[in-house]
C-alpha cells in the first residue's frame, strides 16, 4: 500500500504515538495489558480510513487524531469483548486477553478502553464524534445479538444477513469515515456521503472474510471455521436457497450436528463451490466495492482519494 504510506505515513506515526499515550494507566496490571495490546496491534485499517477521509476534505488536525484514536479504542474494546463472548483463545495468532488474564479481567479491560474513548471525546467537547461512534457501538451490539439469535435456528435470509453485517461490521467503518470527514469539514452532507462510502466498503470487507473462510487456489485450504461455528455466511446462504430440498436438509444437518467433522465440513464447502455460492458472493462483494468507489469518485482527484481507492481495493483483494 505504497500510496497510503506516501500520503499519510507521517500522520500514521503521530497517530500511533497518540494512541499509545491514550492507553497509559497508573494501575500496574492495566498498564501491562495495554502494552500487550499495543505490541499486537492489527493492520489499523480503521484509523487509516479516518485519516484519509479527513485528508480528502482538508488538513489533518488534532481533532482528526482524536477521532482516529476514539475509533481504535472502541474497535479494540469490541475485540476484547468478542473474544470473551466467543471463548476465543487467540487473536491475530497471539493469545487473546482472556486466554492470559481470564474473562473477568478481559471484560474490565474492554470497559476501560470504552471509558477512555468516552473521556477523550467529552474532555475535548467533541460530542458529534461521540454521537457518531456511539451509534456504531449500538448497531454492533444489535448485529451480534441478531446473529446469535438466527444462528440457533439456522434461519437467515439474505436480507437478514445484510442487516447483520451492516450493523456488526460495516457500521464501525462507516463511522470511521464519517468522523474523519467531520474533523476537517463539519459539513453534514459530506459526512453522510462518507458514512455511506464506509458502509459499502464495510459490507465488501465482510463478504471477503466470508470468502476467505472457503479458501481458494491462491489462498490455500479452506478453514471452514464459520461452518464449525454454525455461521451462515453469504456463499452458504446462496447455496441453501438454490439447491433441492433434500440436499438443503442434509447440509443443515451437517452444520448443526457434524460441524466438527473434517469430511462433513469439506462436503459442505465443496457443495458451496459447485452451487455457485462462491461466484455469487464474489460478484456481490465487487458490486459493493464499486458502489463505494463511485461515491469516492464524486470528490476531486487528489493523493488522498488515490490512497483511499487503494485501501478500498485492498479490502477486497487481500489474502488474509
Amino acid at each position: 500500500m505504497e500510496s497510503i504510506q506516501d500520503t499519510i505515513g507521517a500522520e500514521l506515526k503521530i497517530f500511533e504515538n497518540k494512541f499509545s499515550d491514550s492507553l497509559r494507566s497508573k494501575t500496574p496490571l492495566l498498564d501491562r495489558v495495554m502494552k500487550y495490546i499495543i505490541k499486537r496491534k492489527g493492520k489499523q485499517l480503521r484509523p487509516m480510513f479516518v485519516l484519509l477521509s479527513a485528508k480528502l476534505h482538508g488538513a489533518i488536525n488534532d481533532s482528526t487524531y482524536r477521532a482516529a484514536t476514539l475509533v481504535e479504542l472502541l474497535h479494540t474494546a469490541t475485540l476484547v469483548h468478542d473474544d470473551v463472548v466467543d471463548e476465543s483463545m487467540e487473536r491475530r495468532n497471539f493469545f487473546s486477553i482472556n486466554a492470559i488474564w481470564k474473562n473477568k479481567i478481559a471484560v474490565l479491560v474492554g470497559d476501560y478502553l470504552l471509558s477512555k474513548g468516552l473521556l477523550l471525546s467529552t474532555s475535548n467537547e467533541e460530542f458529534i464524534h461521540l454521537h457518531i461512534l456511539s451509534d456504531a457501538v449500538r448497531k454492533m451490539s444489535e448485529g451480534e445479538l441478531l446473529q446469535i439469535e438466527k444462528t440457533r435456528t439456522l434461519n437467515i435470509s439474505e436480507d437478514i444477513y445484510f442487516e447483520i453485517i451492516r450493523n456488526k461490521t460495516a457500521s464501525l467503518l462507516a463511522s470511521a469515515c464519517a468522523v474523519g470527514a467531520y474533523s476537517t469539514t463539519q459539513d453534514s452532507p459530506i459526512v453522510e456521503q462518507m458514512k455511506l462510502f464506509g458502509e459499502k466498503v464495510g459490507v465488501a470487507f465482510q463478504i471477503k472474510d466470508d470468502l476467505l473462510d472457503f479458501g481458494s487456489s491462491s489462498i490455500g485450504k479452506p478453514t471452514g471455521n464459520d461452518i464449525k461455528e454454525k455461521k451462515l455466511t453469504l456463499p452458504l446462504i446462496y447455496t441453501l436457497n438454490h439447491i433441492d430440498k433434500n440436499t438443503r436438509k442434509r447440509l443443515i444437518y451437517i452444520i448443526k450436528n457434524e460441524n466438527k467433522k473434517p469430511d462433513s465440513v469439506k462436503f459442505v464447502v465443496d457443495y458451496v463451490y459447485r452451487s455457485g455460492g462462491i461466484q455469487y458472493a464474489t460478484e456481490t462483494m465487487y458490486r459493493y466495492r464499486d458502489e463505494a468507489l463511485a461515491i469516492l469518485y464524486t470528490f476531486e482527484p487528489s493523493p488522498a482519494r488515490n490512497a483511499l481507492e487503494e485501501l478500498v481495493r485492498f479490502t477486497t483483494d487481500r489474502k488474509y
